[in-house]
């Protein structure tokens, strides 16, 4: 390896990053790659934009993606298999040993949200009748990182313990590994939830816990980071997925990847405006003859819509940190119930008095400030509601809660402000 190889490498390890920002503004990654060691590739992979993980693997030589993908965290290769075609998946998964092949069709088959998919391959593990002076030399030939403990396996890999680093390091170095064995009380299988996970660490108050088969054989290990980034990750796609944006894509994801995600959506989008127009559409007569309320239909609409917000932000909240469940459905609308006649009223009042001040119309003023308690009432049930069902149903409410609260807050304030000016069209 050349100086300028060394430096690369040196800057990846340490600057990884950095490093994948530079790496992403190539025109031909694949020629950065001929230059840079494989375990550093493999670490520019772990930070990678998802979106560009294929076309960066693709890049590498059919030897060097076998080598690669045996090197990366079992997340980022399933990340990348899932990402080929039928065909590439099939190609790459047969060039690698017959035993890791094994490993990689079980683990293609394990839903998201489960253990199998945060796990992290076991760098290193100990036996309890080597000493404490050969456990830590395996460790320094590992050149294992982020090992806080470590696991303890009998000679056909299942799982009989942990022990600490700390106690290692106070331990004389001709100690037997079993006298430093802490039993293992929590473990988690390939396809244990996410929330099951988040208890185990809860209650375990551990850095990391073990993943075992039913024969209790260790096949991986789940770091607290690992679990935690991964939360960040659901919390920031579900904030897209709101929107209707794709999970995968990032800031500088490439644009056709960005517009093949978001077209479906914003025809969808398309769809619930011509409802609402269509809402509007029936009351045309009434405002041909009372102009003014074209003026004012975005006022009550666009507070209906923002009290809707509230409620459905405040309710997908709770549902995702499990502080309440679809069995507490009828406090959760008791409460939208009381804070939208509450708000809505504060809102009809203010919003009234202003109408009155620009249009000298007291009955203008009266079918605003009712339409405004009507809809801020609708919007307020319709945030906390469409969730609620949405995970009843099984769904996920990120994906289609806020376009389904938009077309109802929408056709709510229209009926609303429409419907009670054409019901007392006498006072306008």
């Amino acid at each position: 390896m050349n100086l300028t190889s060394s430096i690369r490498d040196y800057y990846i390890n340490n600057f990884p990053a950095d490093a994948v920002d530079l790496l992403e503004r190539e025109e031909n990654p694949g020629e950065i790659f001929t230059s840079i060691s494989d375990k550093s590739i493999a670490r520019l992979f772990e930070y990678v934009d998802p979106a560009s993980l294929k076309i960066l693997f693709l890049a590498l030589s059919p030897e060097r993606q076998t080598r690669v993908l045996q090197l990366v965290s079992i997340r980022c290769a399933l990340l990348i298999l899932r990402d080929l075609s039928a065909d590439e998946r099939k190609a790459t998964v047969k060039s690698l040993p017959a035993s890791v092949q094994k490993e990689f069709n079980q683990l293609l088959e394990i839903p998201s949200h489960t253990a199998g998919r945060f796990m992290d391959r076991v760098q290193v593990t100990a036996h309890g009748d080597q000493t404490v002076r050969q456990t830590l030399e395996s460790i320094r030939q590992s050149s294992a990182h982020r090992i806080r403990s470590l696991y303890l396996v009998t000679r056909d890999g299942v799982l009989t313990g942990r022990v600490d680093l700390q106690d290692m390091a106070l331990a004389s170095a001709d100690a037997p590994m079993e006298e430093l064995n802490q039993p293992v009380k929590d473990v988690a299988y390939l396809n244990s939830t996410e929330d099951e996970l988040v208890d185990l660490f809860d209650r375990s108050r551990l850095d990391s816990i073990p993943v075992v088969d039913h024969d209790f054989k260790l096949i991986g290990i789940i770091r607290y980071t690992n679990l935690f980034q991964a939360a960040e990750d659901a919390a920031s796609a579900d904030i897209q997925r709101m929107v209707g944006v794709s999970a995968d894509e990032r800031a500088l994801s490439p644009p056709l990847f960005a517009v093949k995600r978001r077209i479906i959506w914003l025809h969808i989008n398309l769809l619930t405006a011509f409802l609402a127009a269509a809402v509007v559409g029936l009351f045309e007569s009434t405002i041909a003859q009372f102009t003014a309320l074209a003026i004012l239909l975005p006022v009550v609409a666009g507070q209906s819509g923002n009290a809707g917000s509230q409620a459905l932000a405040v309710t997908m909240r709770g549902l995702a940190l499990r502080e309440v469940s679809t069995l507490h459905w009828r406090a959760i609308m008791s409460k939208e119930v009381r804070i939208g006649l509450i708000n809505g009223s504060i809102l009809a009042i203010t919003c009234g008095l202003g109408v009155w001040l620009w249009s000298q119309s007291w009955g203008l003023a009266l079918v605003i400030a009712i339409a405004m308690v009507t809809a801020m009432l609708i919007a307020g049930i319709s945030g906390a509601l469409v969730p609620m069902v949405l995970s009843r149903m099984g769904q996920d409410p990120a994906t289609a809660a806020s376009i389904i609260l938009t077309t109802v807050t929408d056709v709510a304030g229209f009926l609303a402000f429409l419907g009670t000016a054409t019901l007392l069209a006498g006072l306008l």
